[in-house]
């Protein structure tokens, strides 16, 4: 096997590592789950998994950093952009993009908020929120502007959680928010 074909068969095997181990956080809870489990359910024994991940923490690390991966590219593009209000409508578009496809691992954050105080997947994600807070607040802005803007992103994770148990299209809800978010960051300009 060439090592392009053994890169990419590694590469799909991690990634259905943190799939499975998301799945098994989500329903029994993260310190409920052990690595054996996990190779149980992936059917592989518990050195194969050893060989991509030795901890639960590594597993959850990684993923998230993968699926939040597109958070980092969005602040360095946002920070390469003027701070019109058409950069900032893209900033908050693209954002709402980057939860839904990271809805698993945001889910599994909101339902599992102290273990991820205790890893260091907490720091992480509060550092990239303050790197989004400033390329969507103008630096002169007032504060209640600056609140507005704020106020767009937390409009966006909140309705991740409290709109999955309405009725309804998902794709629908993810407007829903997005308009709303949208409206706030538009509000916060006109005042700037």
């Amino acid at each position: 096997m060439d090592g392009t074909k053994q890169q990419r068969r590694r590469g799909n095997t991690r990634q259905r590592i943190q799939d499975v181990a998301l799945e098994l956080f989500a329903e029994q809870g993260y310190e409920k789950t052990s690595l054996r489990e996990i190779a149980e359910r992936l059917e592989v024994t518990k050195a194969a998994l050893y060989y991509h991940f030795k901890t639960k923490e590594e597993i959850i690390v990684s993923l998230f950093e993968d699926l939040t991966k597109p958070i980092e590219d969005l602040i360095e593009w946002g920070r390469q952009q003027p701070h019109t209000l058409e950069t900032k409508q893209e900033i908050v578009r693209r954002y709402s993009q980057v939860l839904t496809d990271a809805s698993p691992l945001f889910r599994f954050m909101q339902e599992n908020q102290a273990t991820v105080r205790d890893l260091s997947i907490g720091e992480m994600f509060k550092n990239r929120m303050l790197g989004l807070r400033d390329i969507v607040i103008d630096p002169d802005a007032d504060l209640v502007d600056q609140v507005r803007c704020i106020s767009a992103l937390f409009t966006m994770h909140a309705g991740m959680f409290v709109l999955k148990d309405l009725e309804g299209d998902p794709e629908e809800k993810r407007k829903a928010i997005l308009e709303v978010a949208t409206d706030l960051i538009t509000q916060a300009h006109k005042g700037a």
